[in-house]
């Protein structure tokens, strides 16, 4: 359900700058109605220098933020696969323990899995997915608790050197990957990249001529407005349209190898 919200919420606020842009685009058309009928042609000099300047920003900000927001995306999709290797070398490294000492590591590291898979895949507000669940770090202790044990007796000392770091290096991957989703620009860029897009839009539209370009002014608006939705929607790719599911499905296909 808060998935869907999310995705209203990108919907809708992209839908309002594209209204936003067309209506300042038809104001900087009036006002250059305005100005020309006071002015004459004086009033589109030192138009040009202004517009390159505006539109120069505008393509930074714009093209800044989704960069940003596309390297952000990739490099969550690379933590989650450094979180799959790391426990599928794990769930590997218990057969070097004894057979009787395996089956509470087996299991317990099966339900870890099993709750990182929920929580990944759950429908989850934006708190909860920046913050680890209480069952996924009960999960997590219970099978380190469960590897200290094995590992502690004079059968399980071969493994200590390679089960419990397989272990801690499992916990860290999880860690980075949560750290990473809150991981976004400050919310004044998002201000700044809106003033200038309609500031933008109100100098686009003083360079247009008297009778209105729908083609134009509807083709601006939109443009500016869908890049700015996309940039929103890879920010946040597990609430959205834009996801990372077929990532986590790597999650999924390792945990069906743990049977």
């Amino acid at each position: 359900m808060l998935k869907l919200e999310f995705a209203l919420l990108t919907v809708g606020i992209a839908l309002a700058m594209f209204l936003a842009l067309v209506l300042c685009l038809e104001l900087g058309r009036r006002l250059e109605v305005n100005q020309t009928r006071k002015h004459g042609s004086e009033a589109r000099k030192g138009v040009g220098v202004v517009d390159s300047a505006v539109y120069g920003l505008l393509a930074l900000l714009l093209g800044f933020s989704f960069s940003g927001a596309a390297s952000r995306f990739d490099r969550r999709r690379e933590l989650i696969l450094d979180v799959v290797n790391v426990a599928g070398t794990a769930w590997q490294r218990i057969d070097i323990l004894p057979a009787e000492l395996q089956p509470p590591i087996r299991v317990g590291l099966r339900s870890y899995v099993d709750h990182l898979i929920g929580w990944y895949s759950g429908d989850w507000g934006y708190k909860n997915l920046v913050e680890e669940p209480p069952d996924v770090t009960r999960a997590q202790s219970e099978v380190w608790s469960r590897s200290v044990a094995a590992c502690a007796k004079p059968p399980g000392d071969v493994a200590r050197m390679l089960l419990l770091p397989a272990l801690n290096e499992l916990f860290g991957a999880v860690e980075k990957e949560r750290m990473a989703r809150r991981s976004h620009p400050p919310w004044l860029m998002w201000l700044m990249l809106g003033i200038t897009a309609l500031a933008a839009a109100v100098f686009a539209g003083y360079a247009l001529p008297r009778r209105r370009n729908w083609l134009y002014i509807l083709g601006l608006a939109a443009s500016i407005s869908i890049a700015m939705y996309v940039t929103i929607e890879l920010e946040y790719p597990r609430l959205g349209f834009v996801r990372v599911d077929a990532t986590d499905q790597t999650l999924i296909e390792l945990r069906k190898t743990m049977n």
